[in-house]
């Protein structure tokens, strides 16, 4: 019989919990989401306006008539001379949730910068259901427009940061936006910035049809189906089902990409517990067809959100996988 969750912490467990009841309480049947209470339960982090153990961030506003900014991570304590990579990172939590200082995305994206080394824009787009497909990727594409550009921004950027070295990630729906934004990238003609890497922690990808393995983690998971079902409905417009290609990008109605030259070598994350792993090896396997070069990495004990718990030991080799992919970019 196969196990349906592998050994974990009580943190871990604990933290499952919490999560499934919240999403029980806040999301309405008639696809609207109770903010007020989600809000109260989303623990924010301060900037650290000083440096803390060699790391600095501030945040810097984009668009303030759609609440657009994003969270500089900054490393210290390194030579001016070492040239250091850009991630721009789009944070998880199905398009419903979280927010770039939201406090496991803030206490992730300092161990990205530090660890790599690396400056990370941890970018805080929109949300659904108040605001739906395609607002959270145009937010993600006016960030790497505005990082591009020469608007006053530069005087706050580090001066060894290297825009010809940036990498596009996220986990879960961050992991889907990295995708699409990479793609909008690749049609675009920047004048400084390149992105050469995308990062894809766990993407969120999906379809009308059930997976082998939504189905075999449909009751026990972070993620059921009822769960994913409920966030693509209030999140894609109305009318719509889960082979829109923002869903379902390999599906009967999604894109070619296989003529974009400039689409960057992806690197995905996989977890053996995760209810959305079908679909993620599907992207990968669509990512070689569309002619596209593609390193899967897979974690067979990992739930999904497993990142954001240092104390799992797939978090740490996970970050040394993405130094190793950064590195080689």
């Amino acid at each position: 019989m196969l196990r349906t969750l592998p050994d974990l912490p009580w943190t871990v467990r604990l933290f499952n919990a919490a999560f499934g009841f919240l999403m029980k309480v806040c999301c309405r049947s008639d696809g609207t989401l109770n903010r007020t209470v989600v809000n109260l339960a989303d623990l924010k982090a301060s900037p650290l306006n000083k440096p803390v153990k060699g790391l600095q961030s501030s945040d810097i506003i984009v668009d303030h008539t759609r609440n657009l900014w994003f969270r500089l991570h900054t490393p210290t304590q390194l030579p001016s001379t070492v040239s250091l990579p850009v991630i721009v990172y789009f944070h998880g939590g199905g398009f419903i949730l979280m927010s770039a200082d939201s406090k496991y995305y803030d206490a992730f994206c300092q161990r990205l910068a530090r660890e790599l080394p690396a400056v990370v824009i941890s970018v805080n787009y929109r949300l659904a259901p108040e605001h739906r497909y395609p607002s959270q990727y145009d937010d993600g594409f006016d960030v790497l427009k505005f990082i591009d550009g020469d608007d006053g921004f530069k005087d706050r950027f580090p001066a060894n940061a290297d825009l010809r070295r940036c990498f596009v990630g996220g986990d879960s729906a961050g992991g889907n936006l990295a995708h699409h934004v990479a793609v909008m990238a690749a049609k675009h003609d920047f004048k400084k910035l390149d992105v050469v890497g995308i990062l894809g922690i766990q993407p969120f990808f999906g379809g009308e049809e059930r997976s082998e393995s939504e189905n075999r983690f449909a009751a026990t998971s972070l993620l059921p189906v009822d769960r994913t079902d409920w966030m693509w409905k209030a999140f894609l417009p109305e009318g719509s089902n889960r082979n829109h290609p923002v869903v379902n990008v390999f599906g009967p109605d999604s894109a070619d990409i296989s003529g974009l030259k400039r689409f960057p070598t992806t690197m995905v994350i996989v977890g053996g517990f995760d209810p959305l792993q079908d679909w993620q090896k599907r992207y990968c396997e669509w990512l070689k067809k569309q002619g596209k070069e593609v390193h899967m990495v897979e974690y067979p004990n990992a739930v999904h959100a497993f990142y954001i718990f240092p104390e799992l030991k797939e978090s740490s080799l996970m970050i040394k996988e993405i130094r190793d992919f950064v590195e080689s970019n």
